[in-house]
């Protein structure tokens, strides 16, 4: 698959609309359910924040099954992974970052409602923007500037009612850690995000899905390393049985948010890497920017946040915001088959000399 997909338009369009439903699907649920955990009983940031990327395992499924349909049509010297050593170590650095990013957002989730660490996330588009312009420079259109500046003001417009929004028996000075470890947290994964498509474009070998997903695995390999070693610190393997006791949902359900936590937060590192893979790192910052809006309306319905007028505002500028984007791309796209075929139509004409000839 992965190799059709460099050379197959449709392919490629296939695993971006994969790529865009797994990270809506942890863009919008790894936040509930890790709210979830803090809301009901939970109280270990840095076992939140390993959850992260705890469920790295997952990924050696797919990559097993593309290893055993190569070996199939190679024979039995197929190699099982692509990654080169320097790829290994720029992973490896791009994993610790991750972890650090997973802790200070865990820590702001912990102290925020969903709807205000949602809005400050939505910061990390300008992050995003910024950092692809100077890392993998990033060429900007006017659409894509107008899809910028269009998200931006919609997190700009849902800030207007956080003040309402501090939990009931939370200090203020617990409240403005978790909103600036928040905005850590956004300006760090707006940075890596691009470090992740420079490191695309500096590999010296070609990069295929399956290379990908081996990069993805051992980011949140060494991101979970990070995070477990804050684990150790904090003893928080020996107070998990403890707290899954106490959880008000009951110690059963404990261990299913835990699980289905791991689970939802890699569909959401996958979805990312792999829009990164198949168009931008600016393109994947923009799908997390337009889901905001979504991640606040579940907020309401699950959590009973209230739902003011700005929220319904932020909604209509996300929307626009997208479509801008998608239709730029779509208007270059055309623009560019069109200067393909016209520099290809005076090739097949014969010229009148050729014409000449043939009737000699």
């Amino acid at each position: 698959m992965e190799q059709e997909a460099q050379g197959n338009p449709a392919m490629n369009k296939v695993l971006l609309i994969l790529s865009c439903i797994l990270l809506s699907i942890g863009n919008c649920g790894g936040p509930l359910i890790m709210r979830l955990y803090f809301i009901h009983g939970g109280k270990r940031v840095w076992f939140s924040s390993w959850l992260e990327t705890g469920g790295w395992p997952i990924i050696l499924f797919p990559l097993i099954i593309t290893y055993l349909n190569r070996r199939a049509k190679q024979g039995t010297s197929t190699k099982p992974f692509f990654m080169k050593r320097p790829l290994f170590i720029a992973s490896a650095v791009i994993g610790i970052l991750t972890g650090l990013d997973d802790y200070l957002y865990a820590y702001g989730v912990a102290r925020l409602p969903v709807s205000t660490s949602s809005l400050i996330i939505a910061s990390q588009l300008a992050f995003t923007a910024a950092f692809a312009f100077l890392l993998v420079k990033q060429k900007f259109t006017s659409y894509s500037i107008n899809a910028v500046v269009l998200l931006t003001i919609g997190a700009g417009v849902l800030a207007l009612h956080t003040s309402n929004d501090r939990p009931s028996g939370e200090s203020s000075k617990e409240y403005f850690a978790g909103f600036f470890m928040t905005l850590g947290a956004s300006a760090l994964y707006g940075f890596v995000l691009p470090l992740v498509e420079l490191t695309y474009k500096k590999a010296k070998q070609a990069i295929t899905y399956s290379l990908v997903m081996e990069i993805q695995m051992v980011m949140s390999l060494f991101a979970t390393l990070f995070c477990t070693i804050g684990m150790l610190i904090n003893k928080d393997f020996q107070a998990i049985p403890r707290e899954a006791r106490a959880f008000e949902l009951g110690e059963t359900k404990y261990y299913v948010v835990v699980v289905w936590s791991a689970i939802i937060w890699q569909c959401f590192f996958m979805g990312a890497v792999g829009i990164i893979f198949c168009a931008s790192s600016l393109l994947s910052g923009i799908v997390i920017a337009v889901l905001l809006p979504v991640t606040e309306i579940l907020a309401v319905i699950f959590f009973r946040e209230n739902f003011q007028a700005e929220k319904g505002v932020a909604l209509a500028l996300s929307l626009w915001g997208f479509v801008s984007y998608f239709y730029g791309e779509i208007k270059d796209g055309r623009k560019k088959k069109q200067t393909l075929v016209d520099t290809q139509v005076p090739q097949d004409i014969p010229s009148h000399d050729n014409k000449t000839s043939c009737i000699s």
